[in-house]
């Protein structure tokens, strides 16, 4: 019978008795139960009250050790699977916020002016059709005040991009939730995880209204959507992507090193929602087209502060309607993350380099310096589009790292597979 070292029993967080590891002495008469006592393994007694005089096992209690092991490898499948599958679901949601992100840097976004959310799979199919649908787009205001003259050809460049985001957000619940709905049949998902997943499907289901909501606000007055729909429409898909990252390196093997300083883990805390924050800012920076409006680095026409970052009333709507103000503050929030990671970084180095938590805050902070290297060119070329999608794609990539590092922290969710003495 082969012994389990103790720091697998650790890592799978179960607890038994010595005498369950090795067919010899114990080394405790405490560690081994006595006659009618027993052993719960999922809720299931096991007794082995047949455990010789001298301590040794018989076989039943050998039975009992296979079954324990049995049920580690189990608990061990069955995150791997979860992982797998939560996986698939960050890399989807990753190229959902990519095609969103082109979606609007093509002028797309509005040119499906009704919501259905099971007809609309299907694209038009024959040239009446078309007609059809580039008739609808020609009664809103972007058309008529920034696209009038349109062809249906045009008018389809801009529809695939719309379309393909939508059917994609459709792809989403159902790479979500039949694979939730299978696990949780077959009892592969831990218990304290079930309704936070199911309150993760149910957000992805708001998150389809609100995008409608967003399109609708550019359809009546406006030649594009409200900045502050499309700023909540992103931030709630980074939140889905945060919430499936932390879940899913929750179920990951972690190293056991000790936090680097006493206050580490909290910076960590602090870098991934500056990351979320400055997207929430990038987002507000794209419904305005900000990243217009100055184009000069690291001054802003010359100046460290310009003049005119104030200059609407009252004073604190130019924080989210005023273009310069609004690109201001998104520089400001790039240095203030910046800063902070390097300090991060500086501080784990110094009190233990050794750690995975000191490497990965190195990388944390090269992804952030990358991610701001992007922004600069992006903002001296002037918006274009390979760069722009790949600064948005660049955030996400930062925010699900730095949730990632900071889940690091907290170590292994305690798995639910035990053995516990009772009477």
């Amino acid at each position: 019978m082969r012994i389990v070292p103790m720091n697998e029993r650790k890592r799978a967080g179960i607890v038994y008795p010595s005498c369950l590891l090795a067919n010899g002495p114990i080394s405790s008469r405490r560690e081994c139960p006595p006659a009618g006592r027993g052993l719960v393994l999922h809720g299931q007694v096991m007794q082995i009250n047949s455990i010789n005089e001298d301590g040794r096992m018989t076989d039943a209690a050998s039975t009992t050790e296979i079954q324990v092991r049995q049920a580690m490898e189990r608990s061990g499948r069955n995150r791997r699977s979860i992982r797998i599958w939560l996986g698939v679901v960050l890399v989807t949601l990753f190229c959902l916020v990519l095609v969103g992100g082109a979606t609007r840097l093509t002028g797309s976004g509005l040119s499906i002016t009704e919501w259905k959310p099971i007809h609309g799979v299907i694209p038009p199919l024959s040239a009446e059709e078309w007609q059809e649908e580039f008739a609808l787009y020609q009664r809103i205001p972007q058309y008529q005040q920034i696209n009038k003259g349109m062809t249906v050809d045009e008018f389809k460049s801009i529809f695939w991009w719309e379309w393909a985001h939508r059917l994609l957000a459709r792809s989403i619940g159902v790479i979500f939730a039949l694979p939730l709905l299978y696990f949780w049949l077959t009892g592969k998902v831990e218990r304290r995880l079930r309704w936070p997943l199911v309150g993760l499907l149910a957000l992805g289901g708001f998150q389809g209204f609100i995008g409608w909501w967003m399109v609708s606000s550019g359809l009546s007055k406006l030649t594009s959507v409200s900045q502050y729909r499309l700023a909540t429409h992103l931030v709630i898909a980074c939140l889905i992507f945060a919430a499936c990252m932390w879940i899913m390196r929750g179920l990951s093997p972690h190293s056991g090193d000790a936090p680097p300083t006493a206050t580490s883990r909290r910076w960590a805390g602090m870098l991934a929602f500056l990351a979320l924050f400055q997207i929430y800012l990038g987002a507000l920076v794209a419904g305005l087209d900000a990243g217009l409006a100055y184009n000069t680095w690291p001054l802003m026409d010359g100046a460290v502060v310009p003049s005119d970052l104030f200059i609407q009333q009252p004073w604190w709507i130019n924080l989210f309607e005023n273009p310069k103000t609004v690109q201001y503050v998104h520089r400001l929030g790039a240095y203030l993350l910046l800063a902070v990671a390097l300090w991060h970084m500086i501080q784990s180095l110094r009190a233990a380099p050794q750690t995975t938590h000191s490497r990965r805050s190195v990388v944390l902070f090269a992804l952030i310096m990358i991610q701001a290297a992007i922004g600069i060119t992006t903002l001296l070329l002037q918006v274009p589009f390979d760069a722009a999608l790949a600064h948005q794609g660049g955030a996400l990539i930062v925010l699900g790292f730095a949730i990632a590092h900071w889940r690091g922290f907290y170590g292994e969710y305690a798995p639910e597979t035990a053995v516990v003495l009772r009477r």
